[in-house]
């Protein structure tokens, strides 16, 4: 049985309710749960563990990891859309874990790959580890946001006009070419930089 649901569960047998009476209680649909008992789905959402944490007057943490140390988990990201602050993302997939010399020296996300531009470096389903940040050095994989559309993974190349090229490894995807406008603003905006892939077998 799912870890986390095991957590929940215990709770409500604490609180005398049954699932469906946390689930008329918090208007989490009892599919929801069904998916999480089976293993289908890891985690619920994080708008589901907040009611439920505030429900039981717990932190999120405990229905993730039953109050034991917190684990160095980061949200896994089936997308980035444009114009939500990353913090503000609800639709979680998933937690990957990371080390504790990675979560001392920044902030991280992990998304998941869509497409096939990226093969045979990543592939669709795959999730990279991706720390927050403005700017990467020239041949670095990064993800961005060009003319603030959805994210996207791709390599950097820097332009001498200040521009920017977006490269995939896939050689049937032609190089993307962004020159700068007159003030040297470019149209991509980097949202961090690519360090670990974690591939799904």
């Amino acid at each position: 049985m799912n870890k986390q649901y095991e957590i929940i569960y215990a709770l409500c047998e604490k609180r005398g309710i049954s699932i469906a009476g946390l689930c008329a209680a918090t208007g989490i649909s009892k599919s929801a749960f069904t998916e999480l008992k089976s293993g289908r789905t890891k985690s619920l959402g994080a708008k589901s563990l907040t009611k439920i944490a505030d429900y039981f007057k717990v932190s999120a943490d405990h229905l993730i990891n039953g109050g034991k140390k917190p684990s160095n988990r980061v949200p896994v990201y089936g997308q980035v859309s444009a114009g939500i602050p990353i913090e503000a993302i609800t639709d979680i997939e998933d937690y990957e874990e990371i080390t504790d010399g990675m979560a001392s020296n920044g902030e991280y996300i992990a998304l998941k790959i869509h497409g096939r531009s990226m093969e045979p470096r990543m592939c669709e389903g795959d999730v990279i580890i991706v720390r927050l940040q403005a700017d990467v050095e020239d041949g670095q994989f990064a993800v961005v946001m060009v003319n603030n559309e959805n994210a996207t993974c791709k390599k950097i190349k820097k332009l001498d006009n200040g521009g920017v090229a977006l490269l995939s490894t896939n050689p049937l995807y032609e190089p993307q070419y962004y020159p700068a406008d007159k003030n040297g603003e470019s149209p991509v905006r980097i949202l961090g930089r690519v360090v670990e892939i974690r591939c799904k077998i």
